[in-house]
């Protein structure tokens, strides 16, 4: 496995925002996390990443125990994220934001490398590298949210809300380069409101209701569940 979460327990204060969590992300798959607003899904992805710290459990990635860790020492292990609302630097051009994602230890060999394969991958980046990321459109942000998730050399990439506020054909464009950077060999967990494509994207799923994992199984499995077709298709 590649990411192992056993019986994770967050708190914000007094409020518990995950309880007794456990999934497995398996290497070279793509494991979908779906679930209500609310749900916790982005907490969990917050704490993998080391933002957040939980008060029990514990979180293990290609066997170490990384639980606790910095957020800096977790993406020099191999994990990226993609956060939720894309958070790039705005006065800072496209470049510069791309060379913020080669700042750790074990991407900056091949920062050079990686840079042009971002730029091959979104070729909207390269004409508008010298260009302020404040000034992109939400799709461009989000293409530059990736590729500088990318410069880090990630093994394992999280997606939080990756399509959240984009227009229908930008959206099918972040899913496009999902199953892109897949096929090349990253492992991926997708936190996603569209439940059906991600489920129909997923290897494997998960869903989280008020904070705690109360169903899993095979993507497509799920997406034909009854119980998850009324809860979140409204079928």
């Amino acid at each position: 496995m590649s990411l192992v979460v056993e019986r994770l327990d967050l708190y914000y204060g007094d409020a518990q925002a995950l309880s007794e969590v456990s999934l497995e992300v398996g290497a070279r798959r793509i494991v979908a996390i779906v679930g209500a607003n609310g749900a916790g899904k982005s907490s969990l992805i917050r704490t993998i990443a080391g933002i957040e710290k939980p008060r029990s459990g514990s979180i293990r990635f290609k066997g170490q125990d990384i639980t606790g860790l910095e957020s800096y020492r977790i993406c020099d292990l191999g994990i990226g994220q993609v956060a939720e609302g894309r958070q790039v630097f705005p006065s800072m051009s496209v470049q510069e934001n791309l060379e913020m994602g080669a700042m750790i230890p074990r991407a900056r060999a091949k920062a050079r490398a990686t840079m042009s394969r971002v730029y091959e991958l979104f070729p909207r980046l390269a004409e508008r590298r010298g260009q302020a990321a404040g000034t992109l459109s939400g799709g461009e942000q989000q293409m530059l949210a990736i590729g500088r998730c990318l410069m880090g050399q990630p093994e394992l990439i999280m997606f939080d809300e990756p399509s959240l506020g984009l227009a229908p054909a930008l959206v099918q464009e972040v899913f496009r380069t999902i199953r892109l950077l897949h096929e090349a060999g990253h492992t991926v967990v997708l936190v996603e409101q569209n439940v059906a494509v991600s489920l129909k994207l997923a290897d494997d799923a998960y869903v989280l209701e008020n904070g705690r994992i109360v169903m899993s199984g095979r993507g497509e499995e799920l997406l034909h569940d009854d119980r998850v077709r009324q809860a979140y298709l409204g079928l």
